[in-house]
């Protein structure tokens, strides 16, 4: 069982401190324990990667649209602001990478860092579980993909260019909202668009391959956003990218909808409706195929309006930059990398 830390590292006293934003004013409560596994394997269609880690449950940007709240439920915790500041923390978790990734049957399949959780959130500034996990994989020469939104990631940039140079990793960042001070409203522990963009220049710079999620798409809030979010990334020299539909599973609508009504008051029916529009008149709805997608007309422009300025910037080179993949496909599931 997680115990509880009676005082917990604080990111924001850390040599690490110049790539965090201002700390949030929720009260964080820190849980330890030791794990009996670490990688996990999915085969849903939705997840565009087979295998992953997270050395983090519970996660403190606090964005009101993820879609791994409920899974703090199996801890006994909730899917609201117990999600954002009840952090489990798996202290072994390289020593567990380590064993794992020795094993005869492990056959060196690309890792997906923040399958669950984001890798890089601020308490990774103070345990550095996410760096020593990546380490491990660079001893091993085992390709890896992160997706994070922190600029937290700068400080592992040595790391990174180090596995660039023999094709074994790419990073990606998730940078769905132009609107900084949107971005701020839904997702407030994470840092600005603006430190983010920045983070992707100076990744690319060092010579990571580097790509922008733009996840989730919010119908009615940001999809008008599309094209000036993928010049930003292009010009920040990222060469993938992927965009996803908002996900609203179980307990995660509630918590979306109760930060629409606070934040965004005057938008909130007119975004519900534009989300009912793509999802067939639901909240929420899974697809079976290569991804959750939405449909109707209003998605079909949303996707072609990404497919036509992902081509025109060149973000859809993602794959090219990831030679050391070697995935072992099953018919319904898309690669981490592949075209969303």
């Amino acid at each position: 069982m997680p115990r509880p830390v009676s005082n917990p590292p604080n990111p924001w006293t850390t040599r690490h401190v110049e790539w965090l934003d201002e700390p949030p004013l929720a009260e964080l409560v820190v849980y330890e324990e030791e794990a009996k596994s670490l990688i996990t394997e999915n085969d849903s269609p939705d997840v565009g990667f087979r295998f992953g880690i997270n050395a983090y449950r519970g996660c403190q940007h606090a964005c009101a649209y993820c879609y791994a709240r409920p899974s703090h439920q199996y801890l006994g915790f909730g899917a609201g602001t117990d999600f954002d500041r009840k952090i489990v923390v798996k202290t072994n978790a390289p020593a567990l990478l380590a064993r794992e990734l020795a094993r005869p049957s492990w056959n060196g399949d690309v890792i997906a860092f923040s399958g669950n959780t984001d890798c890089y959130q601020p308490l990774e500034a103070s345990y550095e579980l996410t760096r020593r996990c990546l380490e491990v994989c660079h001893a091993r020469s085992n390709p890896v993909g992160l997706i994070t939104k922190s600029a937290l990631v700068r400080r592992d940039v040595d790391l990174l260019a180090s596995m660039a140079k023999r094709g074994g990793v790419h990073v990606t960042i998730t940078i769905p909202f132009l609107d900084e001070d949107v971005a701020r409203k839904l997702e407030p522990g994470a840092p600005t668009p603006k430190k983010r963009f920045e983070t992707m220049a100076a990744l690319s710079a060092a010579g990571i391959p580097t790509g922008i999620a733009l996840a989730p798409i919010v119908p009615g809030l940001n999809d008008p956003d599309i094209p000036q979010l993928l010049e930003r990334a292009a010009a920040c020299g990222a060469t993938g990218s992927f965009l996803t539909l908002l996900r609203l599973p179980a307990e995660v609508l509630p918590v979306w909808r109760e930060r629409i009504a606070e934040v965004m008051p005057e938008r909130a029916k007119k975004i519900e409706s534009a989300i009912l529009d793509v999802r067939g008149g639901r909240m929420n709805r899974s697809e079976f195929g290569r991804r959750m997608s939405g449909s109707g007309p209003r998605w079909e422009t949303i996707e072609q309006l990404f497919a036509i300025h992902r081509r025109r910037l060149g973000l859809d080179r993602g794959e090219d930059s990831f030679p050391l993949q070697r995935p072992r496909p099953r018919p319904t599931q898309g690669s981490l990398f592949e075209d969303a």
